[in-house]
């Protein structure tokens, strides 16, 4: 058993080294796949009849795609996700795509799943505490109610606005692209920040920063 969790330890630490020492073509394949892993996980929706905006799967492949990536990499395969579906390719929630998504109510979102997914990879590679379960539920936390939902209640409310052409409330906003959400996003946050701690290696194999990322609570 000892020889089996040090070979998974072992395992773990390359494949680290190597994602984040690989050849510039390897990064955008693994970028590209992470944005497929995104689209496919799209495609898991609940409807909600009193919002526009549906509940889906794809934000824990947001979640998982700066810490799969690291810096920089993780929010580029968001925007390669974006972009890749800007062209055509119905892999947005719904089997949707195409340039006209970025006059919906979803729009907002999606322009937040690169922020987070930027933000997350930054701290995953610079950080090693914050690879551990409490340190990233925390960092979650703020990369999805914060990064994803601020630009993604902003785009919803110009899409009201330009749909009803009234102004909506705060409380109207927070209950149609808020309040619904919260529940299924905490598991996957939670889902997301453990296996964090089970794939990612707990020592320092790329110049991390050891004992300091306590302070980005504060």
């Amino acid at each position: 058993m000892e020889i089996t969790i040090n070979n998974y330890f072992e395992k773990r630490e390359n494949l680290f080294k190597w994602r984040s020492n690989t050849s510039l073509i390897n990064k955008v394949v693994l970028a590209f796949l992470v944005a497929c892993f995104t689209g496919i996980m799209a495609q898991i929706i609940i409807t909600l009849p009193w919002t526009p905006v549906p509940v889906t799967g794809q934000t824990f492949a947001v979640l998982m795609a700066g810490i799969l990536l690291g810096r920089y990499w993780g929010g580029i395969s968001q925007a390669l996700y974006l972009f890749v579906g800007l062209l055509g390719v119905p892999w947005f929630a719904g089997m949707t795509g195409g340039f006209m998504v970025l006059f919906t109510a979803n729009a907002g979102y999606l322009i937040g799943f690169i922020l987070a997914a930027l933000f997350l990879g930054y701290f995953t590679d610079k950080y090693l505490e914050s690879r551990k379960f409490i340190p990233m539920t925390g960092l979650m936390l703020f990369a999805n109610f914060i990064l994803i939902y601020i630009p993604g209640l902003i785009m919803l409310g110009i899409w009201i606005q330009s749909v009803t052409g009234t102004t909506p409330g705060i409380w109207d906003l927070l209950i149609m692209g808020f309040i619904p959400f919260i529940v299924g996003d905490l598991f996957k946050i939670g889902g997301a920040a453990a296996l964090t701690k089970a794939i990612t290696p707990k020592k320092d194999i790329n110049g991390e920063e050891i004992g300091k990322s306590r302070y980005w609570i504060f």
